[in-house]
This record gives structure tokens, C-alpha cells and sequence, in this order.
């Protein structure tokens, strides 16, 4: 199997790629030559391959896709989790509670993020017209929700393998890579089948689904994560993420 990522990335990841390869034979490929030459390269490579994607890149990923490659996860996967206006319409397709987003804002303050940001960059909140971040890509609006806490579940097929409570008293940001702290989260009866009607839906291999915990006990659903980072499953979880993934993989595509 291949596994790839770009340079970049790898080097962040390289304890969960080393936990990845523990449990399978992963040839790692760091590929950073995205346009359609470099694609082709890739291309011809990765032809007939079974390939874990940790990459945010949704239009390579359908391009591997249509020359042979078989994506874990598949490009639509990739495509509607790094768009997060494509991530509120499917949470209001299925119909599940999310936080209204729009691609003009409604009013002030609220907050604004990039369509296809992640990791807690490129999120401000936004006191007035004049004072509109310069983003570099197409931004999404949303009130700011007052809650307690936000939630990553992490799904590897159709189990929900374990989540995550992020809290921070510093930030309305709540993602570890800036200081948030994590616990070990039980998902009420309601939010597991949510959080598996969300990734059935995108016949995902491997995702996080991420939803506010508001103050009056109700949640919201905000993102989901694909590639999704493993940090806090493995502060707060005995099992190891990257075996159940690999056992996954290997019975699905093997």
C-alpha cells in the first residue's frame, strides 16, 4: 500500500506515519508537484494502488481517482470536507442540527473562515464590515454560537472508534494545535447516529466529525476532517487509531 502526504505534513506526522507502518507494509511516497505534469507522474505511480490520501488537495484526488487509483478516503470525501459550504449543505440535506452558515455575513460580530481552512487557521471573529480579514480564499460566515465545548468523533468505516472534548479558556478556538485541552467524550445516543448518518452518507473510510457542544445542551454540527490529525485520540484513548485504520483497510480493499 501506498502512503501519501505532502513534504511538508509528513514530517508533522511522522509518529503516526511510523504507528501506520507498524502495522502494514506502507511504502511512503511525499509528493509536492501538484500540477498536471507532476499529477501524471503521480498518476502513472500510484495506477491500480491502493492509496491512504492524506492529502487536502480534492482536485488531485479525483484525478488519481479517475486514472486508477483507489483513494482511502475516496475524493468526494475529500472534496466535501476541505469545502465547509459543502459541508453545511450536506448537514442540511441530511438533516441534522449545524451551525448557520452563509456566504455573506448576517450580521456583526460573526465569524469568518476560510471555505478550506483547517486546523484553526484563518477563523476570526468579525466586529464590523470594515474590519474584514484578507483571505486568501472564498470565506463562509456563521454567528457566533456561545458553547462549552467542541467534539471530534473519529469514524473508520461504520464505527465511530472513539471522540474528543476540546475545551480552552484562552481561545474561542478549540483545536489542540493551538493549546486547546482534551478528554475523552461519551456521544449521547443522538449524536453517534448523527455523526453515522454524516459519514455514511460520504462513504468515508476514515474521518473526524467535529460539532459544538452549546451551553443549553444542545450541539451543532460544524466540520468534518478529512485528512483528520490524531493527536487527541491518542492523549485520551488506550486503542490505537492507526492499527484500527490499517485493519480497516485491509479488510475493505485487500
Amino acid at each position: 500500500m501506498i502512503l501519501l502526504y505532502e513534504t511538508v505534513d509528513a514530517k508533522r506526522n511522522e509518529a503516526f506515519i511510523l504507528e501506520l507502518q507498524r502495522f502494514a507494509d506502507f511504502e511512503l511516497v511525499c509528493w509536492d508537484d501538484w500540477d498536471e505534469a507532476g499529477l501524471d507522474d503521480l498518476a502513472a505511480k500510484l495506477k491500480g494502488r491502493t492509496v491512504l490520501f492524506r492529502c487536502r488537495r480534492p482536485e488531485a484526488a479525483r484525478y488519481l481517482e479517475n486514472r486508477g487509483a483507489r483513494l482511502v478516503n475516496r475524493a468526494e470525501v475529500n472534496r466535501i470536507a476541505n469545502d465547509k459550504w459543502l459541508s453545511f449543505q450536506l448537514f442540511q440535506l441530511l438533516g441534522v442540527p449545524s451551525i448557520p452558515t452563509y456566504r455573506e455575513p448576517q450580521e456583526f460580530p460573526c465569524v469568518a473562515k476560510t471555505v478550506d481552512g483547517h486546523g484553526g487557521q484563518e477563523v476570526e471573529i468579525v466586529d464590523s464590515a470594515d474590519s474584514m480579514p484578507a483571505f486568501a480564499s472564498d470565506a463562509v460566515f456563521q454567528p457566533v454560537v456561545p458553547h462549552t465545548a467542541d467534539v471530534r468523533a473519529f469514524v473508520i468505516g461504520d464505527k465511530i472508534v472513539g471522540a474528543v472534548k476540546r475545551s480552552s479558556v484562552s481561545s474561542f478556538k478549540k483545536n489542540i494545535s493551538l493549546g486547546a485541552e482534551a478528554e475523552r467524550f461519551a456521544l449521547d445516543s443522538i449524536q453517534e447516529l448523527q455523526v453515522l448518518k454524516i459519514a455514511r452518507a460520504v462513504k468515508a473510510d476514515y474521518i473526524g466529525v467535529d460539532f459544538l457542544l452549546l451551553e443549553d445542551g444542545r450541539h451543532l454540527f460544524n466540520e468534518i476532517e478529512d485528512p483528520v490529525g490524531a493527536r487527541s485520540f491518542y492523549q485520551t484513548h488506550e486503542e490505537n487509531i492507526a492499527e484500527l485504520l490499517v485493519r480497516h483497510i485491509e479488510k475493505k480493499y485487500d
